[in-house]
């Protein structure tokens, strides 16, 4: 199937790779933070009936087809290291469980291909949650823990998932890219995720022509000038750069009222997009971004105060509001070769979830064109 130029997407987040504050029912009655802490503390039997009833409800085909109703032509989905089976490197987190991780999501990726080409959707694969953790966020599979650099075999392990995805994905039709690793921390130094990049970018062309599959790497939280000169063609093909860009997690952010938020997305964000398109020789898109302006909706466990940005308005005037920092995001991230809204779907905030942000009137319909 031909791949739009153009990317408007959403992330299917809390699906295969759990997040607490996504799908807080599924977490009800645990201590559990993450997946890792997930399917330990359940044990593999109810860890798996658990999770395999909410695989199998969480999104289906009639999510695809309503993504597609209204547009909606990319999807970016997030996996973690465990889902080809019992072949991952062990951590001192897994306690007495040598791989606690459930297996069978190997099939819901499967799915995702199909209904993805049926409704003519173009799929990123992304690695989410690396052995080790890259980031020491709950996304990558265990909170507080960032040592996916400070081993060899979580590195290697992370390489051969990259040719492994490749291999079993590379004839689906749907497939634009695969993204060899999500977020890793800001303090990892480059030069390591260089070398990974590099590494992955060599094990995913094994099987994937850069004809038809992307190759992507994110940023790492550090400016776009670390990457000047790297991965560039001809020697390099279809690789493509991601950034995320959230108003909600610096206390400079927080602190801005709604008129500051839409400041910063259409002068600062898009002066960078503009500086980024020009020095970086790559194509990039924003793979991440809400409508999220409070911290503590999205991390259930964080404390202190948080400015709403939105108090003491109406509903009229709290729609407004909604509409013009969607519609200001989206004109800067136009200029990238696309975005993905993060979430598809959540249990517990509409400005996280694109579905009640679309059924709101906050975001537009007919983001075909």
């Amino acid at each position: 199937m031909p791949h739009p130029k153009k990317l408007r997407g959403v992330n299917l987040g809390g699906w295969l790779v759990l997040e607490k504050w996504i799908t807080p029912s599924l977490f009800e009655g645990l201590a559990a933070r993450d997946e890792t802490s997930f399917c330990t503390e359940l044990g593999m039997e109810a860890a798996t009936k658990r999770l395999q009833r909410h695989w199998n409800s969480f999104i289906t085909r009639d999510d695809f087809q309503w993504l597609a109703s209204v547009g909606v032509n990319a999807v970016r989905l997030p996996v973690g290291h465990w889902l080809f089976g019992k072949n991952y490197p062990y951590h001192r987190f897994y306690g007495e469980s040598r791989y606690p991780f459930v297996e069978g999501g190997l099939a819901i990726v499967d799915h995702v291909m199909q209904w993805a080409e049926e409704f003519e959707l173009a799929v990123i694969l992304d690695l989410h949650a690396a052995p080790g953790c890259q980031n020491g966020f709950d996304n990558g599979g265990i909170m507080d823990v960032c040592e996916w650099h400070t081993r060899q075999e979580y590195i290697d392990h992370a390489i051969n998932f990259m040719a492994w995805l490749a291999e079993r994905y590379h004839r689906a039709p749907a497939l634009h890219g695969i993204e060899v690793l999500n977020e890793p921390r800001w303090d990892i130094d480059t030069e390591v995720l260089k070398k990974y990049y590099l590494a992955a970018y060599h094990r995913i062309r094994e099987y994937c022509s850069p004809d038809s599959v992307a190759v992507v790497f994110h940023d790492g939280f550090r400016s776009h000038r670390h990457y000047m000169g790297f991965m560039q063609p001809p020697e390099f093909e279809n690789v493509i750069m991601d950034i995320h860009r959230y108003q909600c997690f610096m206390r400079e952010d927080i602190d801005l009222d709604i008129y500051g938020h839409i400041h910063k997305s259409v002068i600062e964000l898009k002066n960078e997009a503009d500086g980024i398109i020009k020095e970086l020789n790559l194509p990039v898109y924003c793979g991440e971004w809400s409508l999220g302006m409070d911290l503590k909706v999205v991390s259930l466990w964080a404390e202190g105060p948080f400015n709403h940005a939105l108090e003491n308005m109406d509903d009229y005037q709290m729609t407004l509001a909604y509409r013009g920092y969607a519609a200001a995001q989206m004109l800067t991230f136009e200029k990238y070769m696309g975005w993905f809204f993060w979430n598809y779907k959540t249990e517990t905030t509409p400005a996280w979830c694109f579905r009640d942000c679309v059924e709101r009137g906050w975001i537009p319909t007919g983001l075909g064109g």
